[in-house]
C-alpha cells in the first residue's frame, strides 16, 4: 500500500471524527400488499423496510438482497444485518413474515403456497424499483439471505423461482419432519422420536408467547387475532392440528409428515441453481449439522456451486465468538460480492469449520480458530476406529418419562446445563474408551453399534458421546442421538446389532483424554414411552470417529496490518493530544465534590453499562450506602452485580450515570479510592512470596506510610496463624480468600467492597466472617458485600439491594424486604414435648419438627402466647424467628429467574 493511500485513509479517519456520521443508505418504511395463497387470490399486508444505498439511482442500479428473519421474529430482528449489507452497496428489503408482528395473515411454516409465494411477490416488487439492477423485465438481480426460518425460505424460494441469483441460508433445516422427529438408525420420521421441547417453543412463539429470543427471531411475539383459537394463535388451522396431534400422541400421522415435508427445502432443493453458501452451527439441537449436510449434498449433486461453513453457534449457542462472526461475515460478503455484485474472483468452495482454542483477554470472549479443507467431506468423513469397553447392562425406563436426563435446554436456556449433561442413575449404561496417546480432531458424526432387548419388544433410547478430560466431562454440542427400536427380543441373546449415527461434532481430544458412550432411556427434550420397563443394552467394541486434517485459516484482514502500522504512526500525535485533554478533564472531574454527600460512603445514581457489541450489563442501578451499614448486593447471575462492582472500583467506565464516594465523583485513579478497600474478581497474589510479604508489597504499592496499614488487625482478621509466613502457592483456595479479605481491610478503609467474601471458607470461618463484617461497620465505616449465599446475607447485612436484569427491583432493611410471616421457627429444648403442647394449643394450624427446631404455622395466634404455653409446660425456648427467609423474598422479587447466564 502506498503512502498516498495511507494518507487518504488517515484523512478519512479525521473526517469521520470531525463531522457527524451520515449513513450510506436511506430507508423507506413500507406496507406491501401481496396476492398469495394456493390460488393466488388471498391478500396479505406485509410490514417491510427498504434500505437503499445513497449512490443507487435509475442510472446507477445496484443488486438487491431479500433478507428474511428467524421464526418468531420481525423485520427489526435483522435490521443490523440489513444496514451492513446496505453499507456494502446492496438494496436490501426486509419484511415481517405473515402471521408475525404487524403483518397480517397466518403462519404456514414456509408453505410454497403462502410464505414462499409472498417472497415471490416481493421479487416482483423489487423488479419494479428503479434503483434495482435487473436481469430481464420482472427479474431483479437478487440474492436471498436468512437464518433458521429465513434460511429455509431462501432455499425454497431459490428452488421454486429461478430469478434468485445467490443465496446464503444459515442454521436451517432440510426436512422439518426429520428435524422434529429424528431417528439415528436411519429410519424415517415415521419412526422418529418427537422433539417435544423444541416443538413446544416453536409452536409457542407463533401462538402468542414471547419466546422468539430462544428461536433466534429477536422480535416480540404477535398477539393472536381476535376470536381465534387460543391453542392456535396465529398458526394456520392445519399447522395447529398437526402440532396438537403429535404433541398429544408423540407419534406423527402420514398427514403430519406430508405437511412438514411440504414446508421443507428437501422438497425442492434439488432444483436450486443459485450459488449457495450454507452456514450451520455446531451448537444446535434444533437443526443440527446433519440438516445442513443434507442440503449441501442435494445442491452439489445438481452441479450448482455450493460452499459449507460450520461455526461455534446455532440455536443453542447464539451467534458464536466474535472471531467466528467475523469469518462468516467475510465469507458472506465474498460470496455475494462475486455471485451477486460481480466483483472479486470466484470464492473457494472449500469446507471451513472452527473450534474454540482460547479466551480473548481483552474482552473475555471465546476465541474460535478457523480451519479449511479443500473438499467438503460431509458429516461422515473417514476416520479411525476406537475400542470401548463395558459389559451388557440393564437400564430402566421411568414411568411417564420422569425423572429424565438432561442433554441440553433449548436456545438461551442451554446455559443451565453448561454443556455437561445430566444422566439419571439407573437409567443409563456407560462405556468408555482408553485415553488417547495423540491429538485426535473429530469433525463429523461418530457411529457406534449396539444391541438392545425389551420385554415389550420396543424401546426408545438416547445415545450420546461424552468427552472426558482431566476431572471434567462435557457433551460436545449438547446433542443426543434418539433411536426407536422395534421387534426386540426379551433378552440380548437374540438381539441384532444396529448402527447409530451420533450427532456431528467438532472436538479436539488431547493426549490423555478419552470419551464415553452413554445409552439412556430418557431425555428431557424428547417424548418417551410412559410405561415403565427395564431394557438390556450392549455396545459393540468399536466406535468410528470421523477425522479431518484441516489447514488453519489466516485472518482475511492480515493484509491490512502494514496499513495499520502506518496509520498508527501518522495519528500518534493526535492520540497524545487526546490523552492530554482527557487527563485535564479527569482532573477537573476528580476535584469536583458533591457537598450534600461528602459524608456518605457511597452513592450510585443511574448507573448504566453497555458494551460495544450492544450487550447491556447494567440498565439502571441506583442505591446509597450509609455509615454503619452492611449492605448486601443480591441478584441472579447476569443481573449486573459484578459489573457494578467493577465500575465502582474504576476497573471499567460506565456508559451513563455516576458513582460518588464520600461526595467525590469516581473515575479511574481518583484519590478518594484510597478510602476504599475491595475484593473484586477474586484474590491475586504472587505465589512465590509469603502471605505477609504479599500484604506488605500491596501496601507499599499504595505509597502510604507502613504504620497506617494496621497489619496486626488485618492478620487477625485473616486468621491464618503461622501460615501467614508460608508461601502463597501452598495455600488452599479458602486460605487465599482469607488473605484477600485481610488485604482489602489494610488501613481499615472507611468503605469496604467485597465480592463473594465467603467463597472457599468452611462453615466456622463463614460464621466468623459474619461477626467481622458487623464489627467492621462500626466507628463510621460501611460495607458493601455481593454474595449468592442468601442465608449469609440475611444473617450478616443490615440492608439489601436486589438487582434483576440490570435494574434495582428492591432495596431497604433486610427485615423490611423479608416481611412478616405466619410461620415461625422455634428452637426448643425438647422437640417431642413441644410438639405435644402445641398440637393441643387452640389456633395453631400446623407443627412440623425440623431437627432441633419446630416450624409452626401460628395462624394468627400471638407468638407470645405460643412461647408462654411452651414455657409453662417446662419446655425451654432458645430462639423464635420468622420462617420466611431472604431467599423467599428474593425469589418473589426476581420471579424465580436465577438462570446462570454469563455475567459481565
Amino acid at each position: 500500500m502506498t503512502f498516498g493511500v495511507v494518507t487518504v485513509l488517515v484523512l478519512g479517519l479525521v473526517g469521520v471524527a470531525a463531522w457527524p456520521e451520515r449513513a450510506s443508505y436511506r430507508t423507506e418504511q413500507l406496507r406491501i400488499l401481496v396476492q398469495t395463497g394456493p390460488a393466488g387470490d388471498q391478500q396479505v399486508d406485509l410490514d417491510a423496510t427498504f434500505y437503499v444505498p445513497r449512490s443507487a439511482s435509475r442510472s446507477s442500479q445496484v443488486p438487491a438482497v431479500l433478507l428474511a428473519h428467524g421464526f418468531g421474529g420481525t423485520k427489526d430482528s435483522v435490521a443490523a444485518d440489513a444496514k451492513d449489507l446496505a453499507d456494502l452497496g446492496y438494496a436490501v428489503l426486509t419484511w415481517t413474515a405473515q402471521g408475525f408482528g404487524r403483518s397480517t395473515g397466518e403462519i404456514h411454516l414456509n408453505s410454497p403456497d403462502w410464505e414462499v409465494r409472498d417472497a415471490q411477490r416481493l421479487l416482483d416488487w423489487l423488479a419494479a424499483r428503479p434503483e434495482v439492477r435487473r436481469d430481464a423485465d420482472g427479474d431483479p438481480h437478487v440474492g436471498v439471505v436468512g437464518g433458521s426460518y429465513g434460511g429455509a425460505l431462501a432455499l425454497m424460494l431459490a428452488g421454486l423461482d429461478n430469478r434468485v441469483d445467490a443465496i446464503v441460508p444459515m442454521i436451517t433445516w432440510n426436512d422439518l419432519s426429520r428435524a422434529f422427529l429424528p431417528e439415528a438408525t436411519g429410519r424415517g420420521p415415521e419412526q422418529g422420536v418427537f422433539k417435544k421441547q423444541w416443538a413446544g417453543l416453536f409452536f409457542g412463539s407463533g401462538s402468542g408467547s414471547d419466546l422468539s429470543a430462544l428461536l433466534g427471531g429477536g422480535g416480540d411475539g404477535p398477539p393472536s387475532p381476535a376470536g381465534s383459537n387460543p391453542q392456535c394463535g396465529r398458526f394456520a388451522a392445519d399447522v395447529c392440528a398437526a402440532y396438537l396431534s403429535v404433541a398429544t400422541s408423540g407419534r406423527p400421522t402420514q398427514q403430519v409428515i406430508d405437511l412438514l415435508r411440504r414446508s421443507s427445502p428437501a422438497s425442492v432443493v434439488d432444483r436450486v441453481k443459485a450459488p449457495t453458501l450454507l452456514i450451520q452451527g455446531t451448537a444446535d439441537s434444533l437443526f443440527p449439522l446433519s440438516e445442513g449436510d443434507a442440503n449441501a449434498r442435494a445442491i452439489a449433486a445438481t452441479g450448482t456451486p455450493v460452499r459449507v461453513a460450520w461455526f461455534n453457534g446455532g440455536h443453542d449457542g447464539g451467534s458464536g465468538p466474535r472471531t467466528d462472526r467475523d469469518r462468516l461475515k467475510f465469507l458472506t460478503a465474498q460470496w455475494l460480492g462475486h455471485y451477486l455484485d460481480g466483483s472479486g474472483s470466484a470464492p473457494s468452495r472449500s469446507f471451513t469449520y472452527s473450534r474454540i482454542t482460547g479466551l480473548d483477554a481483552t474482552n473475555r470472549d471465546l476465541v474460535a480458530s478457523g480451519y479449511s479443507v479443500t473438499d467438503y467431506p460431509g458429516v461422515s468423513a473417514p476416520g479411525r476406529s476406537v475400542q470401548i469397553s463395558g459389559p451388557p447392562q440393564s437400564i430402566a425406563n421411568p414411568p411417564g418419562g420422569t425423572p429424565a436426563a438432561i442433554s441440553t435446554l433449548p436456545g438461551g436456556l442451554s446455559s443451565f446445563v453448561g454443556g455437561t449433561g445430566l444422566d439419571v442413575p439407573g437409567q443409563f449404561a456407560r462405556y468408555e474408551s482408553q485415553p488417547f496417546d495423540t491429538i485426535v480432531d473429530v469433525v463429523g458424526a461418530p457411529t457406534v453399534r449396539l444391541r438392545a432387548a425389551s420385554p415389550t419388544g420396543e424401546a426408545v433410547l438416547f445415545v450420546k458421546l461424552y468427552a472426558v478430560g482431566d476431572n471434567s466431562s462435557s457433551l460436545p454440542g449438547g446433542q443426543v442421538a434418539p433411536i426407536r427400536l422395534t421387534g426386540l427380543p426379551a433378552t440380548l441373546d437374540g438381539a441384532q446389532p444396529v448402527t447409530v449415527t451420533l450427532p456431528a461434532i467438532v472436538h479436539r481430544f488431547e493426549p490423555g483424554h478419552r470419551f464415553a458412550i452413554v445409552v439412556s432411556t430418557s431425555d428431557q427434550a424428547y417424548a418417551t414411552p410412559a410405561e415403565p420397563a427395564v431394557y438390556q443394552v450392549s455396545v459393540e467394541g468399536q466406535v468410528t470417529l470421523p477425522t479431518v486434517d484441516g489447514a488453519p485459516i489466516r485472518n482475511p484482514n492480515v493484509v491490512w496490518w502494514y496499513a495499520l502500522f502506518a496509520l498508527l504512526a501518522l495519528v500518534a500525535l493526535g492520540v497524545v493530544a487526546a490523552v492530554v485533554v482527557a487527563r485535564m478533564r479527569a482532573r477537573r472531574s476528580i476535584r469536583a465534590v458533591d457537598a450534600e454527600h461528602v459524608d456518605t460512603p457511597l452513592v450510585v445514581r443511574g448507573l448504566r453499562k453497555e458494551y460495544a457489541d450492544g450487550f447491556v450489563a447494567v440498565q439502571s442501578v441506583s442505591f446509597t450506602v450509609h455509615r454503619g451499614q452492611v449492605v448486601g448486593l443480591l441478584g441472579p447471575n447476569g443481573a449486573g452485580k459484578t459489573t457494578s462492582l467493577r465500575v465502582l472500583m474504576g476497573l471499567t467506565r460506565p456508559t451513563a450515570g455516576e458513582i460518588l464516594v464520600f461526595g467525590h465523583r469516581l473515575v479511574p485513579g481518583a484519590p478518594v479510592l484510597s478510602r476504599l478497600g475491595a475484593l473484586v474478581e477474586g484474590p491475586g497474589f504472587l505465589p512465590h512470596l509469603t502471605g505477609l510479604a504479599n500484604l506488605e508489597l500491596f501496601w507499599k504499592a499504595t505509597g502510604r506510610p507502613a504504620e497506617d496499614a494496621r497489619f496486626e488487625e488485618a492478620m487477625d482478621i485473616a486468621g491464618l496463624g503461622t501460615a501467614i509466613d508460608r508461601r502463597v502457592k501452598t495455600y488452599s483456595h479458602g486460605m487465599k480468600q482469607r488473605l484477600a479479605i485481610a488485604q482489602a481491610m489494610l488501613g481499615l478503609p472507611e468503605l469496604l467492597v467485597l465480592d463473594e467474601p465467603t467463597d472457599g471458607l468452611d462453615p466456622p470461618q463463614i460464621a466468623e466472617m459474619r461477626q467481622v463484617l458487623r464489627r467492621y461497620a462500626t466507628d463510621g465505616r460501611a460495607v458493601l458485600v455481593s454474595s449468592h449465599l442468601l442465608a449469609e446475607v440475611e444473617q450478616t447485612c443490615t440492608d439489601v439491594v436486589v438487582v434483576h436484569k440490570g435494574e434495582v427491583v428492591a432495596s431497604g432493611l433486610v427485615a423490611d424486604i423479608v416481611g412478616d410471616s405466619p410461620t415461625v421457627q422455634l428452637d426448643v429444648s425438647d422437640v417431642d414435648a413441644a410438639t405435644a403442647v402445641l398440637d393441643a394449643l387452640g389456633g395453631v394450624r400446623s407443627v412440623v419438627p425440623d431437627g432441633a427446631s419446630l416450624v409452626v404455622d401460628v395462624n394468627g395466634t400471638p407468638r407470645a402466647d405460643v412461647v408462654a404455653a411452651l414455657v409453662n409446660a417446662g419446655v425451654g425456648v432458645d430462639r423464635v424467628v420468622p420462617r420466611r427467609r431472604l431467599e423467599d423474598a428474593f425469589l418473589a422479587l426476581v420471579g424465580g429467574d436465577t438462570k446462570a447466564s454469563g455475567e459481565r
